[in-house]
């Protein structure tokens, strides 16, 4: 992999472009101090890593482990300085505009979380409300909320390796959103998350839209996985998966499931959980789960585990459609504005859903140690939606193990992620992850997957 080995100095654009004296000298003292260099670091790595197919985090720091960044004040506000970068984000010897961008807002997002939300006494982080609020800040200070604005955010989740013939479906899904003025919000990785955005900028273009909104919402445990892709014109570094999940189901308007693997059925459960949630029965959030024809035996097998672990209950909050991207847009586009008529009636506002009740245990990081991990309940004697809570977790843990530095390490340390339960969960389970290795969606298509879990019935 190439790098650029010269010091480049790059200034901002569309951030931080203005500030005072006291702001600067935070700014410098943040990115280097509390724990937030390395997070800094990482981020603007992946950021600059763009285009790479490695999706493993430990690989990509390690190819770069010679990779610095700095914050230069200067009297006019403040500069970024980096070398021994991936030569991919330069053309001509100057870094690519659009991950300029990105780059300022890594800087952003990482000294507003570290400065106004985990050392500010008035965010309690150990409540639901806090949590929200906290949420809400982070959001808007990346000023992903818009007022006086129709609801018209989609969010679209899905696998960052997919086939070929699956992403050329999400770019046509992508484009049929945009024809009806309809904006993306992704994970902002690759594949099922680059798709529908570029679809969307086709159809936003023949209908002369030129505000079109591309938001792409990360987290640092990940985003060496999936580094922002290029279309993203809006991004926003959440502090931990959980946060970013909320950010998607707060700001969104509705959520299509493309193909994916196991974090993409991690977030399936997130919602289905909180749809789950009896207070929540009255709330409209159209759900729909799509892929060409090639991906129907995919879906088939989501749906199998979701009726033998959470119900029928569970499966009637989503719609399955294959291979009829005018068909997913015109659900959606019908299931927004039932939105918009419920967030009118109950006075609640279009760009970020309050009313939604969204419980501590969806909320809480989940920490994927090997104890936690044991300790998950995985059986059917609780309420489904705290039944689904905990099979994200499980999920959760195994992206950790795929993809994440700390999980990986973990592994290698203490060997393999043991995941217990009832008997007919854990072989509802085990079935629906070996499709998944064995439809290659748990790492890039063409390697060898190494399992980060074993599954014990208890």
């Amino acid at each position: 992999m190439s790098k650029n080995t010269e010091t480049t100095r790059i200034t901002p654009r569309g951030q931080l472009e203005i500030l005072s004296h006291l702001e600067v000298d935070e700014l410098k003292h943040s990115s280097e101090h509390n724990n937030s260099y390395d997070t800094f670091r990482r981020c603007s790595l992946a950021v600059l890593n763009v285009g790479s197919i490695v999706d493993d985090t430990k690989q990509v720091l390690e190819e770069h482990h010679d990779f610095d960044i700095r914050v230069i004040p200067q009297e006019r506000g403040i500069k970024l300085e980096f070398e021994n970068a991936p030569g991919s984000a330069f053309v001509d010897g100057q870094v690519i505009t659009g991950i300029q961008e990105q780059l300022f807002s890594v800087l952003r997002d990482i000294v507003f979380v570290n400065n106004q939300i985990i050392t500010n006494q008035n965010f309690n982080l150990k409540t639901s409300e806090g949590i929200t609020n906290a949420v809400f800040h982070i959001l808007r200070n990346a000023n992903i909320l818009r007022p006086e604005v129709e609801p018209n955010l989609v969010v679209c989740w899905g696998g960052h390796s997919i086939r070929r013939e699956e992403y050329d479906y999400t770019k046509k899904v992508g484009y049929e959103l945009g024809l009806r003025a309809l904006n993306i919000c992704t994970g902002c990785g690759p594949g099922a998350m680059k798709g529908p955005m570029k679809g969307a900028t086709i159809g936003h273009s023949k209908q002369r839209i030129y505000s079109g909104r591309y938001v792409g919402m990360t987290e640092p445990g990940i985003i060496a996985a999936e580094s922002p892709n290029p279309i993203v014109n809006e991004l926003v570094i959440l502090p931990d998966i959980e946060k970013r999940l909320e950010s998607f189901v707060r700001a969104g308007h509705g959520i299509i499931v493309f193909p994916g693997g196991v974090g993409t059925a991690e977030e399936i459960l997130y919602i289905l959980g909180i749809l789950l949630n009896p207070e929540n029965a009255r709330i409209p959030f159209p759900l729909v789960l799509t892929g060409p024809e090639s991906s129907r035996d995919y879906f088939e097998q989501i749906d199998q585990f979701i009726k033998l672990t959470l119900g029928k209950e569970a499966q009637d909050l989503y719609v399955i459609i294959i291979n009829n991207p005018v068909k997913v847009a015109q659900k959606m586009k019908a299931g927004i504005e039932v939105v918009r008529t419920f967030r009118r009636e109950n006075s609640d506002a279009f760009y970020f859903n309050w009313i939604l009740k969204i419980p501590t245990e969806f909320q809480q990081p989940f920490i994927p140690t090997h104890e936690n991990i044991v300790q998950l309940k995985l059986d059917k004697d609780q309420p489904k939606h705290h039944l689904a809570a905990n099979l994200r977790r499980a999920f959760s843990a195994i992206v950790a193990g795929n993809v994440k530095e700390e999980g990986i390490r973990a592994i290698e340390q203490n060997g393999l992620f043991k995941i217990s339960g009832d008997a007919k969960i854990m072989q509802s389970l085990d079935k629906l992850l070996q499709s998944f290795v064995e439809q290659e969606r748990m790492k890039i298509p063409g390697s060898f997957y190494s399992p980060c879990y074993t599954i014990i019935n208890k």
